[in-house]
């Protein structure tokens, strides 16, 4: 039953799409704190 509920059925698909938004999200994460470095440096100088 919780095969039909569920439309992840192939565990390989969704293990790659797990994958690639944990990578997007510490992408996002690295960035997020460049900026905020660069803005403190920016500041103090």
């Amino acid at each position: 039953m919780i095969n039909t509920i569920l439309p992840l059925a192939n565990w390989g698909v969704g293990t790659a799409i797990i994958i690639v938004f944990a990578v997007v999200c510490v992408v996002l994460s690295v960035m997020v704190i460049n900026f905020v470095m660069k803005g403190k440096k920016k500041g103090e100088e």
